[in-house]
């Protein structure tokens, strides 16, 4: 999905400014596309995502909004 129209499609279906709009996902690819679109990103690690073998990436990037270690610690990050 590096096509910025794919995030953006998502900002102009529910009416918002695409700063308005945050991604929230494991995968940096993803982030980077939804960036490129002017949405804010949100990285939350998945440990388990490729089971117990698995190599996910869990390294936090700074160039997102929020780097969270699971969807509680998301919550905290955001502003009601």
């Amino acid at each position: 999905k590096p096509d910025p129209r794919a995030y953006q499609k998502a900002a102009d279906l529910l009416g918002l400014a695409a700063d308005r709009v945050m991604m929230v996902a494991a995968h940096v690819s993803d982030l980077r596309g939804a960036q490129s679109a002017g949405l804010r990103t949100a990285f939350v690690t998945r440990p388990m995502e490729f089971g117990p073998d698995g190599k996910p990436d869990m390294t936090p990037d700074t160039s997102f909004d929020v780097s969270a270690k699971d969807f509680v610690d998301l919550a905290s990050h955001m502003e009601i």
